[in-house]
């Protein structure tokens, strides 16, 4: 019997999950970074990465067939000609590409997703210019070098992954303006998502995984939607971790890089959509688990909440409003907590809304169903989060009433 290990890199944490040609799950692992300081967490990544396969029961592992691996978008390293980072990673919401990002415009052809303070691009470019980057050899994404630890070959990516860093996806190349830049040689190769990459390498035949492949991964969100069943144009998944990332099959490519839209290529389709930095960390930032648990259960959410918020931790956002200096709006906050929370999620909402209704007046098919994925908010069980949104999503008014809202 064949099994197929995935295994999903997050913010604050990563999961494993094993399943055999049914997808029935057979078996599942999660393992939290906690508050790993930024120097130590590519080790971090690496300790969790065998940490979650070695959770694995063995009778499992010895019949896994193949693994894929997820990561951040955007999330990226700096490395040597051993594969060895040069300095810590940066995560995919550091916004100091901020520093390079008329050089990024001047660059770029008008409208493209690399243009954003954030994008794999921008950290590259501003890397360029740091004394260490003569040490550098390869520019990796977070799944990318992951993958690289069991497979051993340096310098692979997945178009998905790749899409932040200018790689074009309709003609599967990167664009001569790309290839122009001083730094091109650190570019990964770039492959289809689920492509063979390899087998594991002679130092991982410890971890008791006899005749397992590596095939080329994605991002989270990607990962997400491939999750949750979604197959038709109109349907949408919400991924609720610690930002909110909404992601919508479509006919119609849409790229506004105004308002941080972007699309992926996913077969003969295009999944397009956004990533704003609102989402679980801010619950996380104010509330702990048990106060979150306990206060969502005392609200009503069929009762309006008078507070308009727009909640981040800190100054920027990505989508659907593309601003590297917008101002936290949390004010007024009122003395009762719950009362807090209401507003709060119900502003999350309305973020998520506006995403949705921005995706749809660009051209997008028009939404007929959302799933939720609340996996990644950890302080929140992310199907009690995912829940408490679907409650105030109902409530939209804009959207087709034959709308169906699925939690998963």
């Amino acid at each position: 019997m064949n099994f197929y290990l995935g295994i999903d890199f997050g913010t604050s944490g990563a999961r494993a999950i094993a399943i055999d040609r049914q997808r029935n799950i057979i078996d599942t692992q999660q393992a939290s970074f906690g508050n790993i300081p930024a120097h130590q967490l590519a080790q971090a990544w690496q300790d969790t990465l065998f940490e979650l396969i070695t959770q694995i029961p063995v009778k499992v592992r010895k019949n896994i067939h193949a693994i894929a691996i997820n990561g951040t978008s955007s999330t990226v390293l700096l490395c040597n000609a051993a594969g060895k980072p040069i300095t810590e990673p940066l995560l995919y919401n550091d916004s100091r590409g901020q520093e390079v990002l008329r050089q990024v415009k001047a660059i770029a052809p008008n409208n493209h997703v690399v243009i954003s303070a954030t994008s794999s691009l921008a950290k590259l470019i501003w890397w360029s210019k740091q004394a260490y980057f003569k040490q550098a050899h390869y520019f990796l994404h977070q799944a990318d070098w992951l993958a690289y630890l069991l497979h051993g070959k340096l310098g692979i990516s997945d178009y998905h992954n790749a899409l932040k860093l200018g790689y074009d996806v309709d003609s599967l190349c990167y664009p001569q303006w790309l290839q122009d830049l001083p730094f091109s040689c650190f570019y990964p190769q770039v492959l289809t998502p689920g492509a063979y990459v390899g087998m594991l390498t002679e130092t991982n035949r410890r971890l008791n995984l006899p005749s397992c492949m590596v095939r080329i991964g994605t991002t989270d969100s990607i990962a997400a939607f491939l999750a949750s069943g979604a197959s038709q144009p109109g349907e949408a998944v919400t991924s609720l971790g610690s930002t909110l990332v909404l992601k919508l099959l479509s006919r119609t490519k849409v790229t506004a890089a105004e308002f941080g839209i972007y699309s992926h290529k996913l077969g003969k389709l295009w999944l397009t959509g956004g990533a704003s930095n609102t989402g679980g960390a801010v619950l996380r930032h104010f509330f702990s688990n048990q106060e979150l648990v306990q206060l969502s259960a005392q609200i009503d959410p069929n009762l309006a909440s008078p507070l308009e918020y727009y909640p981040l931790i800190e100054p920027g956002d990505r989508f659907p409003i593309n601003d590297s200096n917008l101002l936290p709006q949390l004010e007024p906050r009122p003395q009762e907590p719950v009362a807090f929370l209401h507003g709060l999620l119900e502003s999350m909402s309305r973020i998520e809304e506006a995403g949705y209704q921005k995706l749809q007046s660009l051209g997008a098919d028009q939404l007929t169903r959302v799933y939720t994925a609340g996996g990644g908010a950890k302080t929140l069980p992310g199907r009690k989060f995912a829940s408490d949104i679907s409650k105030y999503r109902l409530k939209w008014h804009r959207i087709p009433k034959q709308l169906m809202v699925v939690p998963y």
